[in-house]
């Protein structure tokens, strides 16, 4: 990015020069005086001549004939710097860098006294990724020059591009000292100080860029960019208003910043109206009509956002991106047909289109399709397999289908490709669980804590896993208290602390616990299970009972606690009603499948 910056600079300098063209250094004319003065070299006619023709085919961009007769000018004229700049600049602006260099570096070998040809050459050099080089002309044109701040902003910019960010914020704030109403000036040194975490500063130079000058729009964006990531998105709100009300009310990309503002604060009503004025202004505007269709995707309008869109494809049809979200939207207003419709044309008219393939794939997953599924995951990996998020959802899809094995080699081929994703290897844990290799399970879900220390579903499963098997129960209560701490809403999450608890033998903390996980979780049978099995520890045989049978209600397979209900001498539990109503809901159930 910086490095484009230094270029556009060098490409500004390069027009300055093409403007103001000076005459060959030895035909320049000297200064009038009455004293006899030593002669003078005398003018080089051919040199001159070829020099305004080089100029005039400039002006009329005939590159090819300029380059031709500056060429021939500094035939004539071999120690011309200024030809010679003349040359790197356009074969500069032409993309021919060796030639460029070339002539950079002949033009800056001379004795010139130029600190403005000096700092073009510079950045020229700069661009060519000779930095180092680059660094020392600047420090020769500031000495050439040293009133002048243009040679410091080109030196800090490239210090910055160099990782040398101290020199370059002091490269900056010493052209800042000679042209202290440098709006250009103020604004690198924000960018600079934001770059360094100085936000405060980087504000207050962005702010003070805006009031040398009022119209200088980069500013504007900086400032509102810096208020947006501290969220204070009303700031950013106010500085983009304020260049809309001072400067230029029209300024469309200003207005479609403050837009992507009002959706993200939820002021649909303002973005709307922003909206339907540049829509107004210009109809065939694409990227505020889709905005336009995002705003109703945001508000859930689904069937306006949908027909937004059409609106859309009907003029350009093939743009994947505005059809990958046509078919988001299809899948929340629960069309799910023609989801896959649109997601099945995408990966037609580009086979290659990795997202219509993950978006097929999820779809399929959902849908328990798992065939369908793994082949379009399968497909989007050998496109992108860097992607962790199809590893995962293939993955899944072999752990829905029983095949343990292929979903851990999914799993780890995606950590493979990224070894740093924390989801990766916490689901590849609990992979490890179905094939009893709780060690790998304890190894995936601490690598999984330590990559991200908020990951609260491997907080979650890890300090089950110990509650449940009756060990490390110390940590199992650090664990599932952390979780919790970050979810505290979750159910299941205080059911795991809840069970924590009873096997630590806190039985009416663990009371306590569970009871508020199945408020927070509702009908959950495993949940009503743990519930039961408190109540029976403290001899609560009437309640143990009833919990224990809403369990078996929900889940009337579960052989194991069905034996424990007789053991404790509760009767046969498959004689009461409602276990046989729950079992016939079972059997309709599977029969209608």
């Amino acid at each position: 990015m910086l490095l484009r910056v230094i270029c556009v600079l060098v490409s500004l300098m390069v027009a300055a020069c093409a403007a103001a063209p000076q005459m060959p250094d030895k035909i320049a004319a000297p200064s009038g005086t009455t004293k006899a003065t030593p002669s003078i070299h005398p003018p080089d006619a051919a040199a001159s001549y070829h020099f305004m023709l080089g100029y005039q085919a400039e002006l009329a961009q005939d590159m090819d004939r300029a380059i031709r007769e500056y060429q021939a000018a500094l035939k004539a004229d071999p120690a011309s710097q200024s030809v010679k700049a003349r040359l790197a600049g356009l074969y500069f602006s032409l993309g021919d860098m060796p030639n460029a260099v070339s002539y950079a570096d002949q033009a800056a070998e001379g004795p010139s006294q130029d600190g403005q040809l000096v700092t073009q050459m510079a950045g020229i050099l700069a661009s060519a990724g000779q930095g180092e080089r680059a660094v020392k002309l600047l420090d020769r044109a500031i000495e050439i020059d040293p009133t002048s701040g243009d040679p410091h902003f080109t030196k800090g910019l490239l210090l910055l591009n160099l990782k040398r960010q101290p020199e370059a914020e002091q490269a900056i704030r010493a052209g800042l000292a000679r042209a202290p109403e440098s709006a250009v000036g103020h604004y690198h040194l924000g960018r600079i100080l934001l770059d360094a975490g100085k936000g405060e500063e980087a504000a207050a130079s962005l702010e003070r860029a805006i009031t040398v000058n009022a119209s200088f729009e980069p500013a504007y964006l900086a400032l509102a960019s810096i208020y947006e990531s501290r969220q204070a998105q009303d700031r950013a709100i106010a500085v983009l208003r304020k260049y809309l009300q001072t400067v230029n009310p029209r300024s469309r990309d200003i207005r479609h910043q403050l837009v992507r503002l009002y959706v993200a604060t939820k002021d649909y009503q303002g973005a709307r109206k922003e909206l339907n004025d540049l829509l107004a202004e210009d109809p065939s505007d694409l990227d505020a009509q889709l905005r336009l269709a995002l705003l109703y995707g945001e508000e859930k309008e689904y069937p306006k956002a949908i027909d937004q869109l059409t609106k859309i494809l009907k003029a350009r049809p093939t743009e994947l991106k505005i059809r990958d979200y046509l078919g988001y939207l299809y899948e929340e207003s629960k069309d799910t047909k023609q989801a896959i419709e649109t997601y099945t044309f995408n990966v037609q008219l580009e086979p290659s289109y990795f997202e219509g393939h993950l978006h097929l794939g999820l779809l399929f997953y959902r849908l328990k399709q798992f065939p369908e599924a793994i082949t379009h995951l399968t497909k989007a990996l050998t496109i992108n397999p860097k992607q962790p998020e199809a590893h995962i959802v293939l993955g899944l899809t072999y752990l829905q289908k029983d095949q343990f094995d292929d979903a851990a080699r999914a799993l780890e081929e995606g950590i493979s490709q990224n070894p740093k994703s924390a989801d990766l290897h916490f689901n590849l844990g609990t992979v490890y669980d179905k094939l009893n290799r709780f060690d790998d399970v304890v190894r995936a879900m601490e690598t999984a804590i330590k990559l991200d220390p908020h990951h609260a579903d491997a907080l979650n499963y890890l300090g089950y896993s110990y509650a449940e098997r009756g060990v490390k129960i110390d940590q199992a209560l650090s664990l599932t208290k952390r979780a919790v701490a970050l979810k505290p809403s979750n159910g299941y999450y205080v059911d795991s602390l809840a069970w924590a608890l009873f096997k630590s033998g806190s039985f009416t903390e663990a009371l306590t616990e569970m009871q508020r996980a199945v408020a927070l979780a509702g009908d959950d049978p495993v949940l009503y299970e743990h519930l039961g099995d408190i109540y029976a520890k403290q001899r609560n045989l009437s309640d143990a009972r009833e919990s224990w049978l809403h369990a078996l209600e929900l889940d009337p397979s579960n052989s194991k606690l069905m034996d424990r209900f007789r053991e404790l001498g509760m009767g046969d539990p498959t004689q009461e009603e409602r276990i046989q109503q729950a079992k016939r809901r079972v059997s309709e159930k599977i029969n209608a499948q």
